[in-house]
Formats: structure tokens, sequence, C-alpha cells
């Protein structure tokens, strides 16, 4: 039985199973989070978040599969009766993206669905997430990633009914400078504003949030934006406090089987300390806020 801290894991993402009673953990594998070969996507289970069983094995690339690097920020969305997993790839001379693989139960095995990443392949894409919105209309909510742009993007790709193709191109929804809290870097000489994490929450009063994760001066920051709409393409405003900001990100929300509101997210930020982490939230006007 292994504790949160003895798994080193990047972008945790838990998907509670109510009739199994089990919270199953997906996330980027710390150990292989830069380096190649990756050898696939592994998930973890446990019935009280303290206790896990694992590593077992969700995707494994199949023969021919194109990227051989950077399986990142797996999610997995019960959609229409079946499973489907949202994840970043990459490989040498090829532009990173989302693909979307599938499977009859989380525990796999995912097989893609497509020949290659539903985002656009000439853009760096990654951390890809899907959005129903009130008109059962699927989305795919992606960071343009900073390292192409700049100043990194949230955009949103309205999907096919069967998730396999974008309908229409992406709207970009807000820029990573838009908040007030974020800080440029320099990474290896190249400097920007970085998107990642993004996770879309509609709170009980029926406002629409996206957290997102960047760089503010304690690190890595959980930042918070609100749909003035209250629908997926905004305008997005950005909450000048940021709902995490001690060097721990990429988040997403999720409620326990006793209906407690949870964020999830790794702490640090830097290798190999990267850890799960899971703290209670609490909707508090129209924000959250971490209890």
């Amino acid at each position: 039985m292994l504790k949160n801290t003895d798994i080193h894991l990047r972008d945790p993402f838990v998907l509670p199973i109510l009739a199994e009673q089990q919270y199953y953990l997906y996330g980027t594998t710390g150990p292989e989070a830069w380096n190649s070969p990756a050898h696939g996507i592994d998930y973890y289970t446990s019935a009280d978040l303290q206790n896990w069983e694992g590593p077992f094995p969700a995707f494994r690339p199949p023969a021919g599969f194109w990227s051989d690097r950077n399986f990142w920020a797996p999610e997995v969305h019960g959609y229409r009766g079946r499973y489907y997993m949202f994840a970043s790839f990459k490989a040498e001379g090829v532009c990173r993206g989302t693909q979307i693989l599938a499977a009859d139960g989380p525990q796999g095995p995912f097989l893609p669905i497509t020949t290659g990443p539903v985002t656009p392949r000439d853009w760096e894409c990654l951390d890809g997430t899907l959005f129903v919105d009130a008109h059962a209309q699927p989305w795919m909510v992606f960071c343009h990633e900073w390292v192409q742009v700049g100043d990194g993007e949230v955009c949103a790709l309205r999907l096919s009914d069967d998730l396999t193709a974008a309908v229409e191109p992406p709207h970009c929804l807000f820029r990573a400078s838009e908040a007030p809290w974020v800080q440029e870097i320099n990474s290896k000489g190249r400097k920007g504003f970085v998107t990642d994490g993004p996770w879309l929450h509609r709170l009980a009063g029926g406002e629409l949030l996206l957290l997102w994760s960047g760089f503010g001066i304690g690190g890595y920051t959980i930042g918070v934006a609100r749909s003035a709409s209250g629908e997926i393409l905004g305008p997005w405003q950005q909450l000048a406090k940021p709902l995490y900001a001690a060097d721990g990100g990429h988040s997403m929300i999720f409620r326990t089987f006793e209906g407690r509101l949870m964020l999830a997210y790794h702490r640090p930020n830097a290798s190999p300390n990267e850890r799960p982490e899971f703290a209670p939230l609490r909707e508090s006007g129209t924000s959250v806020e971490i209890v």
C-alpha cells in the first residue's frame, strides 16, 4: 500500500467510481516527465485518497504509435457510456498535441480513436480537458503552449459528438498575461508567460469558472477565471487573487463519495519532488477557496 508521499506524479487527475467506491488516480509519471522513451500511462486506486494500490497500466502505445515522449496530463472522463482519456504526447520534430483515447472501463486498456492529436497539428498544445456545455455539445479546452506563442493561451475547440474531430477552428479564451498575478519566466533563455492545466467548474449558482496554472511570485500558481456569460466562450475575466500560490498547480476538482468538493494538484513543481495533494474546497460567492 502506497501513501501520497510515495507517488512521484505530476498533474494528478482523480476519477471517483461510485459503484466501486474507488478513486482512480492518473497523472504524468514523474520520472518520465521530461525523458524519452515514455513507457505509457498508469493509474492507482484508493478507497480513501490516502492509501493507494498500483501502479497499474492504463495505456501502452500500440505498434506504430506516433509519439515516444512526454506522455503528459492524462484525464479520464465518462462520456456516453464509455471512458475517454485526454492526454498530451510529443515526438522529435512533431508538435505536441492532445490525443483522445477510449476504453470500456476506467482501467483501460485505452486505445486511440484517431491517428493523431485533435488539437491543431501545427500548434504546440497540451493539457486538453473535456467540457460538455448546457446543449450537450462537447468541447476540448486546452493550452496553446507559451514555447510557441510567447504569451500562453487557453483555447476551446468544439468537437464532434463522437470526440474524433474538431468541427471548427479553436477559439482563444484568454492569454496568461491577462492575469494580474502572472510573472514572466525565463527557461533556457526563452522568456514568456505560461498557461497549463485548464479545468472547468460550474458553481451551484450557475457561474462557470476556469482554473488554470502559470507562474507567480511564489512559483507555480493556480489562478481562476470567470465567464461573464456563463458560457464556454466567455468573455473570461481573471480574478485578482490566485486560488493557490505556493509552488503547486495543474489542478482539477472532484467530489468525494460523501459529496465534499476537493482540489487535486501537484506540489512542489520541481522534479523529483512532485507529489499529488488533495485539499478540501468550498464554493464562496462566485468563486472557490481552499478550506
